[in-house]
This record gives structure tokens, C-alpha cells and sequence, in this order.
């Protein structure tokens, strides 16, 4: 084209600069939109998956207007930067569009205004035609790097979350402890201090105390003040910032997860089972015998219930364990505890979402089995740990109080009498309430 109608060859300079011009400011606003849109649709997969799992409760208190209304405000959400990021597309595939019928209307004017003769009419259409294609192609290439630039957020999401830092190692050779550790289980706090992130304050404070081998200790305390921030910090699943975790002398942080966990039992607040079998749930790493298995789920009182199944141990666990009761749910991780036979056990609120009865049965078998080991219980009933050997009340992720039951209530300004007395209150008023009903 520049042989028989260089003129029309000197418009693309600047075309391919204004092209260049219009990316460079397009760009930065795309890729934000694109990452506003990705991060508003995870809150609507969230929000749909807790609607499909509390999907019988909505209906029970006739909530399904509000959980509506709320996915409705959820796809606006979305909805907003998704439709600015579309009307950003449309505002530069505009101005490429143009671009490429001036280019058109110039070749057309330039080549009509020249002389007859000048140039052969076939010619001049090729020269036409090859430069609206080499500008349409122009138009395209811009447009696949804006487009491809912005689909590129996805990929970048991805590597942020594969650049997460992930959890210590699982085993560390040079510092694994020996097979039969913990022996005692001595749990030893020592100035420790725990936040979530950097950037977030502490959720507990210089925390020092010793809980005593072979003892049920309770702890206790207000939503808030860093119970069960407690718990996770002894099974490291959140790092310590400050000080240390002894147990039998050994420091949990030194030590692989692995090697830390496996020796630790807990009785977690929601009752986790997984789909497969019972003897799957009872014992996924297939380490105890059938007799074993058998004689924890007799333990737990759930023996006769797997026998009356006709697959026995074989029997069906559907998805998160929803053939199963709640409070049935529950005994099947006390029967893991029971199976493991770990020096230390550790209840987290582990009666909050069962009836009275199970919690009694649940306390019961806690108290026969359990009496020669350490159990830590997170309280959410306070008759739960009004037995236990000692007690921690935590305020505002403080050691506040850390006494024997007996010697805490003999102090009528104590925070643990104080719990004890509100406690005793409601349960009056809801005991009236059932009267009067």
C-alpha cells in the first residue's frame, strides 16, 4: 500500500499512537472493576451455601423475605462494578471502532481526490481493502491485550493465594518427642501473647499459667475474651507472637504439627463427620482393631445403635453427617477421644449445641474415662465446670482470675461468682417462663 498510495500509509502513525494512548488509560481502570466484580461474587456463594445449609430453619421462623432481600443486595453489589466494567469495554470498543472508519473514510477520500491515471482502480481497492484489514487487525490486537489483561485478575488471584504462607512444617527431625509424650500432661503458658494478624490487636495478653497434670481444668469467661483463641493456640492453629506453650517440657513451637496433634484430643463445639462409614469416622487412618472401634462406640453408648445397622461398622455417613443426629454427631467425636486415648483432651464448648441429657451422658463418660488425664473444657453451661480442679477466667484476653471453684465463689466480688449468679438468674426466669407457658 505504500508503493501506490503512501499517503494513506502515513495515517496509521498516529492511529497506532492513539490506540496505544487509549489502552494505557483504559487498563488500570478495567483491571480494578475486574476485581471489585471477583471479589463481590464470593460473598454470594457464601451467602447461597449458608441459605441451602440453614434452608429448613429459615423456613421454620418464615425468613425466607430476609434471606432474599439479602441475596438480592448481594448481586447488586456485584451487579455494580460488573455493569461499569462492561461499559468500560463498550466506551473503548467505541473509540477503536471509530478509529477504524476514519482511517476507512481518509483511504476513501485520499484515494478518490487523486488524478486519473495516477494509479490502476484494482490496485487502489487492494490498497483500500489491506488498509482497513491492517487497521481492523490493529483494533483487534489492542482489544485481545485489554481483554486478556483483564481476565488475567483471575490468575493473579490465584497467585496471591498460592503465595500464602502456609502452616509450619509437619515433622521436624531434630526435634520430635518421644512416643510416649505426653505422659503426664503439664500445660505450661508462659507470657503469651496471640493476634490473628499484624495489623489486628492482640486477642490475648501475657497470659502466665500452669495447668496442672491429670486435672480437669475449666475455662471460662465473656464472649470475646479469648477462649477458645486458648484452645486454637495449643493445637497451633493460630502461631503465638510472644512467649511459649510447654506441655511435659517440650515446646509445642519447636516441634513439627504433625507430631503435636496427633498426641492432642479434641471434642470440637460442631461435630464434624465426613462421608464414608462410622469405622471411617471412628478411625480414618485405620490404627485401632474392630474390637477397639467396638468397644469405644460401647463407651460412648452408640454400640448398640451401629449393631442394630445392618452394614455394622460398614454403615453409611452421608455428607457432614446428616443421617446422623446432632447429639449423636457429638458421641462420635467423644469416640474418637475415647479411641485415641490422649493424655490431654480438650473440650471446646463441646455440649453447646446438645439437649441436657446428652450433656449429662456426655459429662458422665468424660468423668469415668478421662479421670487420669488433663481435660481442659471451654465453658458455655456453667454447671459443666463446676466440678473441675481449677478454674481460669479470662477477661479481655487477661488471666483474671485462676483458682480451685470452692476458694473463687467464697469471694462474692469474683467474676467467676459473678457468672455463677447471672447464670443462676436466667436459669429462674426461663423456669418461670416454662411454668407460665
Amino acid at each position: 500500500m505504500s508503493q501506490v498510495a503512501w499517503e494513506v500509509f502515513v495515517i496509521f502513525i498516529p492511529v497506532t499512537a492513539i490506540c496505544l494512548w487509549y489502552q494505557q488509560y483504559y487498563i488500570p481502570t478495567a483491571r480494578e472493576l475486574a476485581r471489585l466484580a471477583g471479589i463481590q461474587r464470593a460473598p454470594i456463594l457464601h451467602h447461597f451455601a449458608e441459605s441451602l445449609a440453614g434452608a429448613a430453619t429459615i423456613r421454620a421462623f418464615d425468613q425466607e423475605n430476609r434471606f432474599i432481600n439479602a441475596n438480592l443486595g448481594l448481586i447488586d453489589n456485584h451487579s455494580r462494578p460488573w455493569f461499569h466494567n462492561v461499559s468500560a469495554m463498550e466506551w473503548l470498543s467505541f473509540r477503536l471502532n471509530l478509529l477504524s472508519n476514519f482511517v476507512f473514510a481518509f483511504s476513501l477520500v485520499v484515494l478518490v481526490s487523486l488524478p486519473d491515471g495516477i494509479i490502476n482502480p484494482s490496485i487502489a481497492g487492494l490498497a483500500v481493502t489491506y488498509g482497513i484489514n491492517l487497521n481492523v487487525l490493529q483494533a483487534s490486537v489492542i482489544w485481545n491485550i485489554c481483554n486478556a489483561e483483564n481476565k488475567i485478575i483471575s490468575v493473579e488471584r490465584i497467585l496471591q493465594y498460592s503465595n500464602l504462607a502456609s502452616e509450619s512444617a509437619l515433622e521436624i527431625e531434630e526435634c520430635r518427642p518421644h512416643n510416649n509424650w505426653p505422659e503426664v500432661g503439664t500445660i505450661c503458658f508462659r507470657n503469651l501473647e496471640i493476634r490473628y494478624a499484624e495489623h489486628l490487636p492482640s486477642v490475648l495478653n501475657n497470659i502466665s499459667c500452669t495447668f496442672p497434670g491429670r486435672k480437669k481444668i475449666g475455662v471460662v469467661g465473656r464472649t470475646g475474651s479469648g477462649k477458645s483463641t486458648l484452645i486454637q493456640a495449643i493445637f497451633r492453629i493460630v502461631e503465638p507472637r510472644e512467649g511459649s506453650i510447654i506441655i511435659d517440657n517440650v515446646d509445642i513451637c519447636k516441634i513439627g504439627l504433625h507430631d503435636l496433634r496427633s498426641r492432642l484430643s479434641i471434642i470440637p463445639q460442631d461435630p464434624t463427620m465426613f462421608e464414608g462409614t462410622v469405622r471411617g469416622n471412628l478411625d480414618p487412618l485405620v490404627q485401632y482393631s474392630d474390637n477397639e472401634v467396638w468397644e469405644a462406640l460401647d463407651k460412648c453408648q452408640l454400640g448398640e445403635r451401629v449393631r442394630a445397622k445392618e452394614e455394622k461398622l460398614d454403615a453409611t455417613v452421608i455428607e457432614n453427617g446428616e443421617n446422623w443426629s446432632v447429639g449423636q454427631r457429638q458421641l462420635f467425636c467423644l469416640g474418637r477421644a475415647l479411641l485415641k486415648k490422649s493424655s490431654i483432651l480438650v473440650l471446646d464448648e463441646a455440649t453447646a449445641s446438645v439437649d441436657s441429657a446428652t450433656d449429662g451422658v456426655i459429662q458422665k463418660i468424660i468423668d469415668q474415662e478421662f479421670k487420669d488425664r488433663t481435660v481442659v473444657t471451654i465453658a458455655h453451661r456453667i454447671h459443666t465446670v463446676i466440678d473441675s480442679d481449677l478454674i481460669l477466667v479470662l477477661s479481655d484476653g487477661r488471666v483474671a482470675e485462676f483458682e480451685s471453684p470452692a476458694k473463687l465463689l467464697e469471694r462474692e466480688d469474683s467474676l467467676f461468682s459473678k457468672l455463677i449468679r447471672e447464670y443462676s438468674m436466667r436459669s429462674k426466669t426461663f423456669q418461670q417462663l416454662r411454668k407460665s407457658a
